[in-house]
């Protein structure tokens, strides 16, 4: 038997990497960044206690499942305080302060359930742009093709924002990446 030699025999060596790439790879999510972890086990992270362990004085004293956690049982106050807040602002609700702000931003109302929507409209945007077949099979990051189109030219607005008189602080100078 002849081996394949020249174009052809490289052309199927490639195609052949590809596939077994391809046949060994995980699921991924719909061509976006691929930053989470691959594994399905619990993330040991997650479960790491802010406070002491603490043994209940009996059983019936533990909250019931999905209820609150004893480690750490007001988990905004105790990021509030992590961050150098007062954690009295939680119960307060919005400062004076901040008041006008927040009626400008909602100003033309609020949709309920913005989240959930934007999450299902994302995922079919990422399913839509799922990129070319080679960059399926090699796991290709395409998180900035995808999404480039929605990004913000920071460059433009700058000059937007001192043209229009606003005063805004320096910038850095473009690099060859940003043109």
């Amino acid at each position: 038997m002849r081996l394949l030699s020249g174009m052809s025999g490289k052309l199927l060596t490639a195609l052949l990497i590809a596939a077994l790439s391809s046949a060994c790879s995980s699921g991924r999510n719909a061509g976006s960044s691929d930053i989470a972890s691959i594994s399905r086990g619990p993330d040991e992270f997650a479960i790491l206690p802010n406070k002491p362990l603490q043994l209940p004085g009996s059983y019936a004293e533990l909250p019931p499942p999905g209820g609150a956690n004893r480690g750490s049982a007001n988990p905004s106050e105790d990021a509030i305080v992590a961050l150098g807040g007062d954690p009295a602002a939680v119960s307060r609700g919005i400062p004076n302060d901040d008041a006008g702000l927040v009626a400008h931003a909602a100003r033309y109302g609020t949709q309920e359930g913005i989240r959930r929507q934007l999450a299902a409209e994302d995922v079919e945007f990422r399913r839509k742009n799922d990129g070319r077949l080679l960059e399926r099979w090699f796991n290709a990051n395409l998180y900035f093709q995808i999404y480039g189109v929605q990004s913000l030219d920071q460059f433009a607005e700058h000059e937007r924002f001192r043209s229009l008189g606003v005063r805004t602080p320096d910038a850095p100078p473009r690099t060859g990446e940003d043109t």
